[in-house]
């Protein structure tokens, strides 16, 4: 799945920079969405991220480009890579800024890890 972020002046720090909490909140965010598009009516918490490194500055203007792709599927949990590249609209350019892989696990209401269910969703089946 992709999505797209603009860094605006709220996302900066006072270098001019994007902090990086906001990129790691976008990775959480655009996963959880894809992982729940996969697997509807499953309930998911985040339970961790790989090698959060940060490959390049993000500045003012740069439109971001979340690309999300499933890497593993176990019993009770699901795994994404995701890969943030900084897109330029002038030049037609895009530059890896950010990868890394993300699990979720499926929760019930008390909290306990419980079976995903995997019936294909819509999103499956027009092969996003």
């Amino acid at each position: 799945m992709i999505n797209h972020k603009l860094v605006l002046p709220e996302h900066l720090n006072h270098y001019g920079y994007l902090f990086g909490g906001y990129l790691l909140h976008w990775v959480d965010e655009y996963a959880y969405i894809t992982a729940n598009l996969d697997f509807r009516g499953n309930r998911f918490v985040t339970i961790g991220l790989d090698n959060v490194v940060f490959r390049r500055s993000i500045r003012l203007g740069s439109v971001l480009k979340f690309d999300i792709n499933r890497s593993k599927l176990g019993r009770t949990s699901v795994g994404y890579n995701v890969k943030v590249y900084s897109d330029s609209i002038e030049f037609g350019t895009e530059e890896l800024v950010f990868d890394t892989n993300i699990t979720f696990v499926n929760i019930d209401e008390d909290g306990t890890k419980m079976e995903i269910e995997t019936a294909p969703s819509e999103h499956d089946e027009q092969g996003e």
